[in-house]
């Protein structure tokens, strides 16, 4: 199987028949010491299944990952302290975890190319392949929902205190592994009805 057994890599389109419903999503978000992709390290990995407008917490996804660097600093965002979890996987075995986890999913985050490439980091140091499925970033999905008009004041980004304000999220568990990847996960779905307000859309239009 490929990366996708419904990804037509012959012409880098999904199977019409594939409904967005039916797709495997998983839902993620990444902790950890800090923003710098070389010298930084992962802290914690959270992530949802999502399928057929369910968010399935009860198969949910969470490891605490064993690092030997550590930020203090950053530890007031996500509140992870060195010694918060008493066991904690190395870095090489929660990886093979969240793959196991992962499978051809397609991957939906906030920001996603930093929890991706802090991921591909990773399992290139542990000897692992990068990650070949496909991601959606709910930050570039947002904007397509927006009206297009010079009297309206469009971000370059938008952060997931915006969408959680905008869609009117909780955000009780925010800079929380999980916490945060339940939050994506609903303002995807919110932003799913939206895009489906304006016009049809598919699996395929979400990458366009």
């Amino acid at each position: 199987m490929g990366v996708f057994n419904f990804w037509k890599k012959e012409d880098n389109l999904f199977d019409e028949n594939i409904t967005i419903e039916e797709t495997r999503f998983v839902v993620l978000d990444t902790e950890t010491t800090g923003f710098d992709y070389i010298n930084d390290r992962i802290l914690c990995i959270g992530a949802l299944v999502l399928q057929n407008n369910i968010i399935s917490i009860q198969d949910s996804f969470e490891v605490y990952v064993e690092q030997d660097h550590y930020d203090k600093s950053t530890a007031q965002i996500h509140g992870i302290l060195k010694d918060f979890v008493a066991k904690r996987p190395s870095e090489l075995e929660s990886l093979k975890q969240f793959l196991e986890y992962l499978g051809d999913s397609i991957i939906i985050a906030h920001h996603a190319h930093f929890d991706i490439t802090m991921i591909n980091r990773a399992l290139v140091r542990n000897g692992l392949p990068e990650l070949s499925n496909k991601a959606l970033d709910t930050g570039v999905l947002y904007k397509k929902t927006l009206i297009k008009s010079h009297l309206f004041e469009r971000k370059d980004h938008y952060t997931l205190d915006d969408l959680a304000d905008k869609f009117d999220i909780s955000k009780k568990d925010r800079h929380t592994a999980l916490g945060d990847a339940y939050i994506t996960a609903i303002a995807f779905l919110k932003i799913i009805k939206k895009l489906r307000e304006k016009k049809e859309t598919n699996l395929n239009r979400l990458f366009k």
